[in-house]
């Protein structure tokens, strides 16, 4: 997959999913707007893709804020000319019971999570539109689809991301616009290794037939797909990355 002549915007740059989304794109030709409320790690992640030979810049956004979502993507435009491609990928999560869950708490993942998802989406998707071309890939998760323990507040959120997301297909398609959302499942990144307990790790790895945590770079390669020309007919799609962790029923381990 090539992306040389497309600019890209990947929320959530500076870390985790978001940031070998970026490093992927950037190596097979794309543009690419780092943007992360933590302005110094997109910061380090643009100059390394621009030392790669790449071009790129780095933006800060807290993604719950409208204004600031307008802002961004004004400010991809302005360095790139255009966005072909929206990734979504900024997030937070916590692994709390629903009993315990705080209001506060319930309010910010909510706010960042999904609230997010709309504003950026809708701020890229307003561009797009104007030039009848575009690609939109948001972050969901397994949780949205599932119910799990201590996800009251990560699970409502994603399961949001999901819903919205197939009501953006439907409704930009006429537009030339796609828009899909990708599940990961366990993936070994930043805020897995903030929200997953030991506990946590050994209960999920007994329900992932492949046996172990994804990688980043497995994630943003389902991501490049969604983003591509190759995935024109793809649309309202949401792509598990899990390991088989959606499939399964009763497994016995040989």
């Amino acid at each position: 997959m090539i992306y040389v002549n497309r600019s890209a915007v990947v929320t959530g740059g500076a870390s985790g999913i978001g940031r070998e989304v970026a490093r992927a794109l950037a190596e097979r030709g794309a543009a690419v707007a780092v943007a992360d409320i933590n302005l110094e790690g997109a910061e380090q992640v643009a100059a390394a893709l621009v030392q790669g030979g790449a071009k790129a810049e780095a933006i800060a956004c807290d993604v719950s804020r409208p204004e600031q979502a307008d802002a961004m993507i004004a400010r991809a435009i302005e360095a790139f000319g255009k966005v072909d491609i929206l990734v979504h990928s900024a997030g937070v999560g916590v692994e709390r019971s629903f009993l315990d869950t705080t209001p506060e708490e319930w309010q910010r993942i909510l706010d960042i999570d999904l609230s997010g998802t709309f504003f950026c989406g809708q701020a890229a998707a307003r561009h797009m539109v104007e030039r009848g071309y575009g690609r939109i890939v948001n972050l969901a998760s397994t949780a949205g689809v599932r119910g799990g323990t201590g996800r009251a507040a990560y699970g409502t959120a994603k399961g949001g991301v999901i819903a919205l997301t197939k009501v953006m297909a439907v409704e930009l398609a006429p537009h030339g616009i796609t828009v899909n959302a990708l599940a990961p499942g366990a993936i070994e990144t930043e805020l897995v290794a903030k929200m997953h307990s030991a506990e946590t790790r050994t209960v999920y790895r007994a329900a992932i037939p492949l046996d172990r945590y994804g990688t980043p770079e497995e994630t943003a390669a389902a991501a490049l797909f969604l983003a591509s020309e190759e995935a024109r007919y793809v649309t309202g799609h949401v792509l598990a990355v899990d390991g088989g962790f959606l499939a399964a029923g009763v497994m016995h381990r040989r």
